[in-house]
Formats: C-alpha cells, structure tokens, sequence
C-alpha cells in the first residue's frame, strides 16, 4: 500500500445496525453493501456472529454472510466474533478474517462479552488453535478510555497487545469506544504501539461523541495506521458503554481524505448519495446519532 493510501473500513453494516431496534431485511442490508462495494468501499465488516437474543438485528448473519462471501469474492469482507462458536461460523459462511473484539478494561470486557479479560484471551488461544487459517483482528476496545475506570493508562494496552501478540495475532484494532480520547493521546498511543510491534498492522476505529472523530482519525493516519474504520452516516454507538454516540462518518473521512490527496479508491458524491438514502430509509437509524450529510459543502462491541 502506497504512502498515501488508506484503507477505509465500512463497519456500519455491523457496528451502525446492530443496536437499532427495528430489523432491517437482509434484502435492504445488501442494498446498502452493494451499494457501497459500487462506490468503492473495498473492506467492509458485514456482520457479527452472535446470539440473536443479544442482538436480534444479527440473527441472519449465516445467511447475510454466506450470501456476500459468493457474491463478492474480491471485496475484503469480514465479521466480529465474541468466540470459538461464532468463529467458526463465520469461516463455514465464507469468511476468512474475522474481529475479534477484547476491552482493555476489565469492567467493560465483561459488561460487553460477560466474560474476563483473560477468559477472553484463553478462548482467542483457542479459536487460533482450531482456525490457524483464520485471518484475526484484534479490536481492543476502549483503548483510550473507559466509561467504567476512565482514562487507560498506555503501560496496559501495550501489555495486554504482548499477549494478544503472543497468539500470533498482527493486525490490531485500537478502539475509542466512547469517544474520550484527543489527539495528542491518539498520536501518543499509536506510535508507542507501533513501535512496540513494528511488524503488525494497525487500524482505529474512533467514536465521534464530542465531535472529535475526524480529527483523532487524522491524528492516527497521520502516525502511519494502514486503515481506519468509520460508519456511512456516522451510525452507530456502543450498547454496552454508557455515553457512547455514533461512529466517525465514513462519507465524511472520505470528502477530507480526497480533498487532502490521500488514495481512498471511493467516489465521494455516490457515497454521501447513499448515506442520504440510509438516512430516509431506515425507521429509527438516527434518533439519538447523527448524519454527516452535509460533507459536500464544507460504532459485543467496539
């Protein structure tokens, strides 16, 4: 990948429909990836693997993921799991990468997985163990700060990353889960993770709650992550974290990044097309979120 190119990863079909109340038909959920595949969004999280009784607007990932893995054998596709079962499901489907999601608090790693932190690190031993083929990102939630214990401090994500590193996972997803986090923390903590494990990948994935998700993605871009995750519309929002608001906008990242000469691969105007769609369409998306649809003229969880 090129200095000035960024991966853009569309997340919304997880991360921005999981917690509406109001299930979308799979019919329209493929509108929207078709859609977004057709504007050049090339990496794109398409759902996650768990109890619908958790989250009923997943219950028809198997066949959602089935179904785009065979249509779409060239776009990077992939899922979040909170386990070895979901794993495993997501590779029957199709799906060779897949998220994985542990919080760097131990208060919201159980909140959001009901499980310790370190019961979550023995099961990720055991999805590698059983899927060593499986492609892993690690998502490490409230990266930046918690809305549990607060501030994180930077000594522990780079502990908790050893031993996630120690699985054999390299590709890591440092997350602002409630959208506390500022740029200078942002530049701080990606550079010593960086640092510490020069032969990972990394992405963010910033929540915009105080409005400060385009400025703190920024700030990693320009540390050097490879990718950065985002919403189209900006929907989204952590279930399990108290305060959390919607996700960094995707058209909007994608209008600064052209505009700023960063190779992004995706057409602006069919973009904030579709997201003005989304945002018409869908009952319910944006009570309580915002849409960026505005760009033209100037969010088991994550």
């Amino acid at each position: 990948m090129g200095q000035n190119r960024i991966e853009l990863v569309e997340v919304g079909p997880r991360d921005g429909f999981q917690n509406l109340k109001e299930y979308i038909s799979m019919e329209d959920k493929l509108h929207y990836i078709d859609g977004l595949i057709g504007a050049g969004v090339k990496h794109i999280q398409i759902t996650s693997f768990v109890s619908p009784k958790a989250i009923p607007q997943m219950k028809d990932a198997r066949e959602l993921a089935g179904h785009c893995a065979a249509m779409y054998p060239d776009v990077d596709l992939f899922s979040l799991v909170p386990n070895l079962y979901g794993a495993k499901a997501a590779w029957e489907c199709g799906l060779k990468k897949t998220s994985y999601v542990i919080s760097l608090s131990e208060s919201h790693n159980e909140a959001n997985i009901n499980r310790t932190r370190e019961q979550s690190l023995e099961e990720l031993g055991r999805i590698r163990e059983e899927l060593p083929d499986l492609t892993i990102l690690s998502d490490i939630a409230t990266a930046f700060a918690c809305p549990f214990e607060g501030i994180m401090m930077l000594d522990g994500l780079l502990e908790l990353m050893g031993k996630i590193y120690g699985l054999g996972v390299r590709e890591f997803v440092l997350c602002d889960t409630i959208g506390m986090a500022h740029p200078a923390q942002v530049r701080e903590y990606v550079r010593a993770a960086m640092k510490e494990f020069p032969d990972c990948r990394f992405q963010v994935h910033i929540h915009d709650t105080r409005n400060m998700g385009i400025v703190n993605t920024l700030a990693a871009i320009e540390c050097g992550v490879q990718g950065v995750q985002s919403t189209l519309g900006g929907l989204g929002g952590c279930p399990f974290a108290p305060g959390a608001s919607g996700n960094t906008s995707t058209e909007d990242l994608v209008y600064m990044l052209n505009r700023m000469g960063y190779e992004t691969g995706i057409e602006f105007e069919r973009l904030l097309a579709l997201a003005k769609e989304e945002h018409s369409a869908i009952p319910g998306a944006y009570s309580g979120h915002h849409i960026n649809i505005g760009a033209q003229a100037c969010g088991m969880n994550v």
